[in-house]
């Protein structure tokens, strides 16, 4: 009986100090837009990058075409994907929260994942290893990397409508008038922002539409000075969706919470078109 529980004691410190495995695919949610810049040039993938648990994973192709890898090869026998770089040799074990370099063991946070048949590293750990310099943009929700002497190929370049100030103020805007409520009222408080945009009753920028005083002051948040608070992480999140293209408000260029509204105007001059949540939006 005493050998019995020495074994089974034996046992679990083995699976203690075992590194830990993650499943072999795991549930991603890519709703979170997350953009790429290696030396301030946007780049495009063949997937779109995620965040998991905190960290940002970029499809292994980026590291050699973007970062300048001499190469990266696929290991079927060993399940694990291989890095050469100026006589550094990285594998990276699937499912695995460790890889090693040159040999020696190191720890990899979440490790390397495995995603619709995809294989997805950590930007953070690979791209230093490359000898990279990595910093995370949170008003743009950007990855920004620098390497002297890369230059990323035309095929990778990325092109966007929008600018990194037009997420910052957006941002900011849907953070002040929307806080608690849920992403896709977020959205919506944004839609109407940029619709403004186009119309040509209001100003053509987003930061002209914000702070608009042709009418009075059209956003409370400028009048009582919370458009200048830092916006959460949802609320860039949001801002960079309705920026590419996400819709919920339609045409909406009005919207306002019944609840707390001390102006009637909208719904007494303006046509309804839905409700999320606490606002209602009017064309």
């Amino acid at each position: 009986m005493k050998k019995r529980w020495i074994l089974l004691i034996m046992s679990f410190l083995l699976l203690a100090i075992t590194p830990a495995e993650t499943s072999a695919t795991i549930d991603i949610n890519f709703d979170t837009p997350i953009t790429l810049a290696v030396n301030n040039t946007l780049i495009k993938t063949d997937s779109e990058p995620f965040l998991y648990r905190g960290t940002t994973f970029v499809p292994i192709r980026f590291v050699s075409e973007a970062l300048g890898a001499d190469s990266v090869e696929w290991n079927s026998a060993k399940n694990e994907a291989v890095i050469e770089y100026s006589g550094k040799t990285i594998r990276l074990p699937k499912g695995k929260n460790s890889g090693y370099v040159n040999g020696q063991y190191v720890s990899i946070p979440n490790g390397v994942q495995l995603v619709n048949s995809r294989i997805y590293v950590p930007v953070r750990f690979v791209s230093e290893e490359l000898g990279c310099q990595v910093n995370w943009v949170y008003e743009t929700y950007t990855v920004d990397i620098e390497k002297d002497g890369v230059v990323v190929p035309p095929s990778m370049v990325a092109h966007r409508s929008y600018t990194d100030d037009e997420i910052y103020w957006l941002s900011k805007i849907i953070h002040a008038e929307s806080q608690g409520e849920p992403m896709k009222g977020k959205i919506a408080v944004g839609n109407v922002v940029l619709n403004r945009v186009k119309s040509k009753d209001y100003p053509n920028t987003i930061y002209g539409v914000i702070f608009d005083r042709n009418h009075g002051v059209q956003f409370s948040p400028v009048l009582d000075g919370s458009i200048y608070q830092k916006p959460l992480g949802d609320s860039i999140i949001a801002a960079k969706r309705a920026l590419s293209g996400e819709n919920h408000a339609g045409h909406s260029l009005f919207f306002l919470n019944p609840t707390i509204s001390e102006s009637f105007w909208i719904p007494n001059n303006r046509t309804y078109f839905t409700t999320i949540a606490n606002h209602d939006f009017y064309l």
